[in-house]
């Protein structure tokens, strides 16, 4: 798929590791990330999560032992992560896969810091 259809990377492989708690994606561009349930619950990028404009993100915290049920594909160009949760309403395109791979220091670090300044926990 091309940047013209909305996406420039696309994935070779896609793994759901169900009892560590991870999705393990690879991509055409020879990267690949094994990401955490928690972190993808956490940075889901449904409206609930990242809110419906800047600034309004919500810092979602209890969610260390979260898992994910199921994927289901949309489309060609994403997936819909079920979580154990009952969270459902995210669409994780190829794009921001790749990006929350390649962001997973930085972000992980603002959601630690997000939780403490919130009095959250994991």
């Amino acid at each position: 798929m091309t940047a013209a259809s909305g996406t420039s990377r696309w994935p070779t492989e896609l793994r759901l590791k169900r009892a560590e708690r991870r999705l393990e994606i690879t991509f055409d561009d020879g990267t690949a990330f094994s990401l955490p349930a928690e972190y993808l619950r956490v940075e889901s990028p449904s409206a609930e999560v990242q809110g419906h404009g800047p600034g309004q993100k919500q810092t979602v915290g209890g969610k260390a032992q979260v898992g994910i049920e199921r994927i289901e594909p949309v489309g060609n160009y994403a997936v819909r992560l079920i979580f154990d949760d009952r969270h459902d309403t995210g669409i994780y395109s190829w794009t921001y896969l790749h990006q929350l791979g390649r962001e997973q220091r930085e972000r992980w670090a603002r959601y630690l810091e997000n939780l403490a300044q919130a009095g959250l926990t994991r």
